[in-house]
């Protein structure tokens, strides 16, 4: 059986076809090597456990890696001291007998602690697994690296606070009394362990430090290069002859995703099933186009899934995250980073966004239209008056099997004008873009999709993708700032639609000169035509 496409769990280099690692795992090899302790905290399905496998097999012949998952223990294991204890004693030794090779001065130690498991010690505390685990680095014949998966899901327990207290302290006698302990400590998991607070009494409520301070910054780019995703698909057309034009696919994916490591092999695997599946195309055309590309984006934004899942669970979980990422898409607001601000620290922490040159910025097009949508749908439910006039509208934009965005400009204007014509400038600045978007959902619903381009995001101005049935349109949102304002932004769209290969773009302009003339018009600009709606 061939290598395969993989979004679930560990990725295999025999099994999958993956973004080669070395480079980054070179990286980390340098911080074990200079015995760092760390946390790789990365947005879910972000490749840390791949990372993690990829650091074990290049380091097992120096080092004794023991890599550990939290998802092992279950809440019981938390409960106190001496459970905790226990429980992490009984996963430590089942993965040293699988990876340690014979060693006759460990033996007694083994059956040591496995006693110690087998009859439940109820003396067994933090302070006996230390001087188990530190007798293990005393003994090996190799430096040991504690590498620990999915630390989450023991986050907010005291007992793992404490755990990570006795770790910095041991850490700090390495340097002090020359201590053998750990080589190096891996934290791995979605929240920054560093950030975690521990009480130093209970009735200290305010008072607390971090149990985890010592923790060297990880620095490591997880993301897929662009290079990174083009050696991937020549591996896969070695095997499959799809005639894909490859620098083309890998900067289509990487354009789309930033590298999320998911959204990658995702896109690719929604291909990869309809290049199977080749009746679907017709002629020439396969899936490993640019309209096959386009068909996987839109699949993959109209399914479940649990990392979208997840991050749509956070909006509920932070109001303020909600709050902070609707300014960003709808109003257009300038957000400065600051690393300071949890909101923001929040927004990167869980992929919604990254910090671009000081600047909050969507992470990637797709989430940026998941957020779109989930948005959207949200304002949906509360029936927004021009969403309404569209579902009654929709049948009148598709001509055999292509969508007249002329048309949809000149019912957006009329409508858009009969319902918020009387509304002040601030509400068409804050609302104008959310409610072109309400208008355009219906008409494209389920055939095509829709993104906001990034580079005109905080230029006064936005300009929204458009794909629907393998072509695209550019329609240009922006404020009636004068005329001089206006010609300059024609031009800058004309030089736009050179990017992408078309001679036709879109306007909507939303003017507050009480002589306008609402409707549309046309522009000849050098050899593009805009057509604009005014309103």
């Amino acid at each position: 059986m061939g290598k395969k496409f993989n979004v679930t769990g560990l990725c295999v280099p025999e099994k999958h076809y993956m973004v080669d690692l070395t480079e980054r795992v070179g990286e980390i090899r340098r911080m074990v090597e200079a015995g760092d302790y760390f946390t790789m905290n990365r947005a879910r399905q972000y490749g840390k456990t791949t990372t993690l496998a990829a650091l074990t097999r290049a380091l097992e012949e120096d080092y004794l890696m023991i890599s550990l998952d939290f998802q092992m223990l279950g809440s019981a294991s938390y409960q106190n001291e001496n459970i905790f204890s226990l429980a992490f004693l009984q996963i430590f030794l089942r993965e040293l007998g699988r990876v340690r090779e014979t060693h006759t001065n460990m033996d007694e130690l083994i059956k040591k602690m496995q006693t110690t498991v087998k009859e439940k010690d109820d003396r067994f505390d933090l302070l006996a697994l230390f001087d188990d685990l530190l007798t293990v680095c005393v003994h090996s014949e190799k430096p040991v690296v504690l590498m620990i998966d999915e630390v989450d899901s023991a986050a907010n327990n005291q007992v793992f606070l404490d755990f990570l207290a006795q770790l910095r302290s041991y850490y700090m006698e390495r340097d002090i009394k020359g201590t053998i302990v750990f080589q190096s400590v891996i934290l791995a998991g979605v929240y920054d362990v560093k950030n975690l607070k521990r009480k130093l009494r209970p009735e200290e409520i305010h008072k607390t430090n971090s149990p985890w301070n010592i923790a060297a910054d990880f620095n490591v780019d997880m993301s897929l290069s662009e290079a990174g995703i083009q050696g991937m698909l020549e591996e896969y057309e070695a095997d499959h002859h799809t005639q894909m034009d490859i620098e083309e696919m890998a900067n289509l994916l990487y354009s789309y995703t930033s590298g999320y490591p998911y959204l990658v092999s995702r896109l690719c695997m929604l291909m990869d099933e309809k290049f199977k599946m080749m009746d679907v195309f017709v002629e020439k055309e396969s899936a490993w186009t640019k309209k096959g590309f386009l068909e996987a984006m839109r699949t993959l934004l109209s399914e479940s899934n649990t990392l979208f899942e997840s991050m749509i669970g956070k909006l509920a979980d932070y109001p303020e995250l909600d709050k902070m990422l609707r300014e960003l898409l709808f109003v257009g607001k300038t957000i400065t980073y600051s690393p300071t601000s949890q909101v923001i620290q929040l927004a990167l922490m869980f992929g919604f966004a990254k910090n671009e040159e000081g600047k909050v910025v969507p992470a990637n097009r797709i989430f940026d239209t998941l957020l779109y949508n989930h948005f959207l749908s949200v304002d949906e439910r509360y029936s927004s008056d021009i969403y309404k006039i569209s579902l009654q509208d929709k049948n009148q934009f598709i001509v055999d099997g292509h969508l007249n965005m002329r048309r949809v400009l000149e019912k957006f204007a009329e409508h858009f004008h009969d319902l918020y014509g009387d509304c002040k400038e601030r509400f068409m600045e804050e609302e104008g873009r959310r409610y072109f978007l309400l208008y355009l959902r219906p008409i494209i619903n389920g055939t095509g999709n829709y993104y906001v381009e990034p580079r005109t995001r905080t230029l006064g101005r936005t300009d929204i993708i458009i794909d629907y049935q393998g072509e695209q349109f550019i329609v240009e949102m922006k404020i009636w700032r004068g005329n001089e304002y206006n010609v300059c932004g024609e031009e800058q769209l004309a030089r736009y639609l050179d990017d992408y290969h078309l001679n036709i773009g879109y306007m909507v302009s939303f003017n507050f000169n009480k002589k306008k003339q609402v409707g549309i018009r046309e522009i000849i600009v050098g050899n593009k035509i805009l057509i604009e709606a005014i309103i």
